[in-house]
């Protein structure tokens, strides 16, 4: 039995799996996921666990080249967002697309983590790294 850490094992083996440029969504609960994208469904009441929970052990774990957030996050939940920001590493690209155009990007991604979060435009794309 893993002792800490993440130890969802679907999560694991798509983390596991995620190589460069490859791109892993972080949602909130209401993020529709496009046929053929892989759903990661970690919500089991509203609110838990938390996008910027969720978000922060993540980034513990993996190598990250980009984010890419909507546009609307800075202006409808712009306290929310920042926080979201703070977690980032220092000095990460970050880019804004309109949400249309996220949800679109979504499509490609590997997997679509969907959080209980019940706030608005609480979704980010991660692009991997390359660990060396």
């Amino acid at each position: 039995m893993i002792k800490k850490g993440i130890f969802h094992p679907q999560l694991l083996r798509v983390m596991g799996e995620l190589r460069h440029r490859d791109t892993l969504v972080i949602g909130d609960a209401g993020l529709p996921v496009p046929k053929g994208v892989e759903r990661i469904d970690l919500g089991w009441k509203a609110g838990s666990p938390g996008y910027l929970e969720v978000l922060e052990e993540l980034l513990k774990y993996l190598v990250v080249e980009e984010a890419l957030f909507a546009e609307e996050a800075k202006r409808v939940t712009p306290a929310f967002h920042e926080k979201a920001l703070a977690l980032l590493p220092e000095g990460l690209p970050i880019r804004y697309v309109p949400h249309s155009e996220l949800k679109r990007e979504s499509g490609q991604a590997k997997a679509i983590i969907l959080t209980g979060e019940f706030t608005g435009y609480t979704n980010v794309i991660l692009t991997c790294g390359c660990a060396y």
